[in-house]
């Protein structure tokens, strides 16, 4: 059961090419995603996060988070045909086996500022995702880390109104509980909680508590979970089989239909030991199906879930 394709909905990868630390194209450079390793991981397509880094949040924003989707723009046109730029479900059908489909996503609101209209601008420049907040308070919402009760403000009520009329995936992760529930309770379209893990697992703000999690799934979303040691296990590592884990119960709590994968590689500073990067994802396969997952289950997990939300969402 190793050969099966993948969706990953989160990496932060687009930053070291922003930076000039590493092309995306070798393992050699180092990191935990390039070109070769996502294929030989037989990832079909990658949410490539714009993170806007704290420093320059609020005033520069927009600036930052322009800057990120131009690199990833540079990125897939420096490699020609071996990445795609993904903005309908069609495109993501049409992909060969030999291609990488990339996904644009934004993490953090902050690329709006206060401005309604910067949402159709960044539609128009292929972002497909958005991350409401980050940890932090934005004219959307509060994130996870503010630990407040705070609903959406009145311009994110109007985010999601107008993401629904796009088409686009309204990202949940970060965001606060009370903001979770709000956007369920506003959008017209299933939701995405892009890199989470179960809160009952390993209690930390950023996972999902278990009526999140039934919640997610009666919305036909989709949990990318996350292979953050620390949103897996209170211990100081973490393993393979603690995403197992947290795939296994999430299975039993909201159904496999839920879950998808969002590893978050290049976003955190360590990996579960046996996911070190893209290239291990035939192995997390392997131990789906030495856990008791069958051939139809793991193909959901690893991509089929995704696929059906994309093709709902997206117009």
């Amino acid at each position: 059961m190793k050969d099966v394709w993948v969706i990953d909905g989160h990496c932060d990868s687009i930053l070291d090419f922003l930076e000039g630390k590493r092309s995306l194209t070798t393992p050699l450079e180092g990191g935990h995603w390039d070109i070769q390793r996502a294929k030989e991981g037989k990832v079909m397509l990658q949410f490539m996060a714009a993170f806007i880094e704290s420093q320059y949040k609020p005033e520069r924003g927009t600036l930052r988070g322009l800057e990120l989707i131009h690199a990833v723009h540079r990125f897939i046109q420096i490699n020609g045909e071996s990445v795609v730029l993904v903005r309908q479900a069609e495109d993501l059908r049409r992909l060969a086996p030999s291609q990488v489909g990339c996904l644009l996503s934004i993490e953090g609101g902050e690329i709006l500022g206060n401005s309604l209209f910067l949402l159709d601008i960044i539609y128009e420049l292929g972002v497909r995702a958005l991350g409401l907040t980050w940890n932090q308070r934005n004219a959307i919402a509060d994130g996870a880390g503010e630990l407040t009760q705070s609903a959406l403000t009145q311009f994110g009520e109007k985010v999601i109104h107008r993401m629904n009329e796009l088409g686009m995936l309204i990202d949940v992760s970060h965001l606060n509980e009370a903001g979770f529930w709000h956007v369920l309770k506003l959008s017209s379209q299933p939701i995405l909680a892009s890199h989470s893990c179960a809160y009952a697992l390993c209690p930390h703000p950023r996972n999902l508590t278990d009526e999140q999690l039934k919640a997610l799934a009666q919305n036909e979303g989709v949990v990318g979970v996350n292979f953050y040691p620390g949103f897996l296990t209170q211990e100081p590592e973490a393993s393979l089989q603690d995403v197992v884990r947290h795939i296994q119960y999430i299975a039993e709590v909201a159904g496999v239909d839920a879950i998808g994968l969002g590893s978050d590689f290049d976003g955190i500073d360590s990996t579960p030991t046996g996911l070190e990067g893209a290239d291990k994802y035939g192995d997390l396969a392997e131990a789906l199906h030495l856990a008791g997952f069958n051939d139809e289950e793991i193909e959901k997990i690893m991509y089929k879930n995704f696929m059906r939300l994309l093709s709902t969402v997206l117009k």
